[in-house]
């Protein structure tokens, strides 16, 4: 069985190929569904849950293949789960890539400018959508992990919000930490391999 996974990020199809790791998958580029605006409209949802769905929906029934798609972000206490659903636009910048990742970076630092480590308490989060085949109903996975957020970026590696977030299973930066490591604990990792025992039949 060949597995379509919805992501088009350069920084999730990297992980997801360690994650997924001999398991025959494929991205929406590769099973020939080129971007389209719609998609633009997909990750209006107010949970993870229900972007993660309609994601895995969307590109089921565009290309006919058995469907994963997660939603993931970061969740600040003090900001009320901010950003949340938001995370990946939340700073309202245009930009892309490591232009967009710093002006995310940017406005998280400025909401918490001089909170203590208390008040940075934070936990990332992800929701995989798997769907058989189009028209089935999805199966949900989840997976989170804790942490605090720093006062200014530790470390090179990652995406996202990864130099800001000392994960506590690790003692250091996502930004800082080795691919195993990240995927170890980050809370892609526990999903994707909570998915990974259930399609491998160990689990359910």
């Amino acid at each position: 069985m060949t597995l379509l996974v919805a992501t088009r990020s350069p920084g999730k199809q990297r992980e997801v190929r360690r994650l997924l790791a001999p398991l025959p998958i494929l991205f929406p580029d590769d099973a020939g569904a080129a971007a389209d605006p719609a998609e633009d409209r997909l990750e209006l949802g107010d949970t993870f849950e229900a972007n993660a769905r309609a994601k895995a929906e969307y590109f089921a029934r565009r290309t006919g293949l058995p469907t994963v798609a997660d939603d993931s972000g970061l969740e600040v206490f003090a900001l009320g789960g901010l950003p949340g659903v938001r995370s990946k636009r939340w700073a309202g910048s245009p930009a892309t890539g490591a232009e967009l990742d710093r002006a995310n970076n940017d406005e998280l630092l400025r909401r918490l400018f001089g909170a203590p480590a208390a008040r940075r308490r934070a936990r990332y989060r992800c929701v995989l959508a798997y769907l058989p085949s189009p028209g089935a109903a999805p199966v949900i996975f989840e997976g989170e992990c804790a942490g605090t957020i720093l006062e200014a970026p530790h470390g090179g590696g990652g995406f996202g919000y990864d130099p800001l977030f000392l994960a506590d299973d690790l003692g250091k930066s996502f930004g800082e930490a080795s691919d195993a490591e990240k995927d170890a604990a980050s809370h892609r990792g526990r999903a994707f391999r909570a998915f990974r025992e259930r399609l491998e039949g160990r689990r359910g």
